[in-house]
């Protein structure tokens, strides 16, 4: 058994693209270099903490994923029907 564990694997990334105000730019690159990151990591994790700390968001995709489960339980049934 080896002493050091593997780095975990990383998620798979995807490029997007956003227009934001020129300040709001500036201040990205200027907090990534602050934190001695990327201002793509940056953006992640603002996004990941948004996302955490908005209740009613959190809750709606809650309804939604149960929303998706119960649509989808319903077309297995028609599915085993036929």
């Amino acid at each position: 058994m080896s002493i050091l564990k593997s780095r975990p694997k990383q998620p798979k990334a995807v490029t997007i693209q956003a227009r934001v105000e020129e300040s709001v730019k500036t201040q990205l690159e200027l907090y990534a270099e602050f934190i001695d990151a990327s201002p793509s990591y940056v953006i992640t994790e603002a996004l990941k903490l948004l996302f955490r700390k908005d209740d009613e968001f959190r809750r709606r995709t809650e309804q939604h994923a149960n929303n998706h489960k119960n649509e989808k339980a319903k077309g297995d049934v028609l599915a085993k029907a036929v």
